[in-house]
């Protein structure tokens, strides 16, 4: 009965319904909670423990990717003076000044929304990308932007799992088996092998060195193109691989420079890209660029959806020029489930996953707990990569 009552009126004020089940609430004077929009319309006021002790407050900007929160609550869950709320994206301006450290996701911080973040000391990706953030806006009005790096949070090798998925995916043609199967058929589709290809990592970070630590065993060629090569780059390799000079040279076969992605586009069975998002790499995924891969390549992203040019990539496909499209990252998110380029039988497409993996989750909601311990004392920070 007296559970039964909780829940209800937990219901009322929008706590979020997975830490009323896990007791979390009884245990703390605080409650973490998820908004929904008509939610919003209850003022989030400062809130104190034992009458006496501030609390930093954390927002999680919008609904989508529910573990960063989720995992990040139970993170905190022994420390009452630290409040984790997730806002619906159109309420983050109207409520964004109430909040000491943001956790941006997919939500765009311009100009008009920072200049109502009056008590921001923080803001922060459940990952590396920032592109939504104005970050010299940022600057100006003292709040600090920050990433938290992929190589010590399982991030990079996630998405590098992932990356492995969608090429194995196409070339077993993993639409086709699933057809086969519906259809009672065996010993069909013909598939491919990575066995003997040259696969294309264009953008050699961390990423894209823990793909290139995969693909090695299954004997294929790895050229890359990086900004820059730095001689000394401490790549975290098996004792097996041997480091010259602080590279491990089995890693890539032919290294190369922005300038070179067409001559290794055209050298590529499968091209996989991994680069940041910025306004050098929007779009560089263009008809130039697929038309100069070879045709029946393969094409996958695992980076940021506006890497490619849609026009690009569809007509490409329509053409049959391009082999086999595989995707964990779109031109507009949420992907829309009509658009033309699921027509096609060899497009893989998955929701934006391939870092939301439980090791990579609670590693980096780790991060982002010890942060807002660390904000709250008052004490460096740790664990994560400032920009500004």
């Amino acid at each position: 009965m007296f559970l039964s009552c909780v829940r209800r009126k937990a219901s009322t004020v929008g706590v979020n319904k997975y830490l009323v089940h896990g007791l979390t609430c009884f245990t703390s004077p605080l409650l973490h909670r998820s908004f929904s929009s008509a939610d919003m319309s209850l003022k989030v006021e400062k809130r104190d423990v034992d009458n006496d002790k501030p609390i930093t407050r954390v927002l999680f900007c919008g609904p989508h990717f529910p573990a960063s929160q989720n995992y990040t609550r139970e993170y905190l869950e022994k420390y009452p003076y630290i409040q984790v709320d997730d806002v619906p994206l159109k309420d983050v301006p109207d409520h964004i000044g109430n909040y000491h450290l943001c956790v941006v996701k997919n939500m765009r911080l311009d100009s008009n929304v920072l200049s109502r973040a009056n008590q921001m000391k923080l803001i922060m990706q459940f990952g590396v990308g920032l592109e939504g953030v104005d970050i010299d806006t940022a600057t100006k009005h003292g709040i600090k932007v920050a990433r938290i790096p992929g190589d010590a949070t399982g991030n990079a090798a996630s998405c590098a799992e992932m990356a492995m998925y969608l090429m194995l995916g196409l070339l077993r043609k993993q639409n086709e088996m699933q057809i086969s199967v519906k259809q009672k058929k065996l010993g069909e589709p013909v598939g491919e092998t990575l066995l003997g290809k040259t696969v294309f990592i264009m953008g050699f970070g961390n990423i894209g060195i823990e793909l290139a630590k995969r693909l090695k065993p299954f004997g294929v060629k790895i050229i890359a193109t990086k900004r820059s090569w730095v001689s000394n780059l401490q790549v975290p390799v098996l004792k097996a691989c041997p480091i010259q000079n602080g590279v491990d040279d089995d890693l890539v076969d032919k290294k190369g420079s922005h300038g070179d992605i067409y001559e290794f586009a055209h050298k590529a069975d499968i091209v996989v890209c991994c680069l940041s998002l910025n306004k050098e790499t929007v779009g560089i995924v263009n008809k130039s660029f697929i038309s100069s891969m070879k045709k029946g390549a393969l094409l996958v992203n695992i980076a940021r959806g506006s890497l490619l040019d849609y026009e690009a990539v569809l007509h490409h496909l329509e053409s049959g020029h391009l082999g086999g499209l595989g995707i964990d990252v779109a031109w507009t998110e949420p992907f829309d489930p009509d658009d033309p380029i699921l027509k096609f039988k060899n497009i893989i497409i998955t929701p934006h996953v391939a870092g939301v993996t439980e090791h990579s989750y609670r590693s980096m909601a780790k991060v982002v707990g010890d942060v807002a311990l660390q904000l709250h004392a008052g004490t460096p920070l740790t664990g994560i990569e400032l920009v500004n």
